[in-house]
């Protein structure tokens, strides 16, 4: 687990998320668990590869969430890809609700962590990216280094 700033202890990240969406605004949520899932997220045992969000009936449900089973646990370890319950306010999940029914538009988890010993999840309202978008992200980053690398090169000569 990386710590993050304030005092919070991510447990993972979705790392292909920012690559294929254009991420737009985020929202904090709770999530409801059961307790072997809370000592494996300790143990950092989570992936949010291929992961959603859904609103369905006023309420947010975590798809396709693999928290693997806690290593010292008994037969009452949890199903580790059962869906999950988020914690948010009324009108944070109508906002979401009305966002993913526009079209092109998913929620999308970027990270689970750990603030003040409660597992928060940071959801995205996201849009996917064009094939043609990903090469103009690639572009405009290896461009970044190219300039960071000759302002260096410059500095020490």
């Amino acid at each position: 687990m990386a710590k993050s700033e304030g005092g919070e202890k991510v447990v993972c990240t979705n790392k292909t998320a920012r690559r294929d969406y254009a991420i737009g605004e985020t929202f904090e949520a709770g999530i409801a668990l059961v307790g072997t899932e809370v000592k494996a997220l300790r143990e950092g045992k989570a992936d949010l590869k291929d992961s959603f969000a859904r609103v369905q009936d006023d309420e947010v449900f975590l798809h396709d969430v693999n928290i693997s089973p806690y290593t010292f646990g008994n037969r009452a370890n949890h199903n580790p890809m059962r869906v999950r319950k988020l914690l948010l306010h009324k009108r944070e999940i109508r906002k979401l609700y009305g966002k993913s029914r526009e079209k092109g538009f998913t929620l999308i988890p970027l990270r689970m962590y750990f603030k003040r010993g409660k597992i928060k999840v940071e959801l995205g309202i996201a849009r996917g990216k064009k094939y043609v978008d990903r090469r103009e992200d690639i572009k405009r980053r290896e461009d970044e280094r190219d300039m960071e690398r000759a302002l260096r090169k410059r500095n020490r000569g």
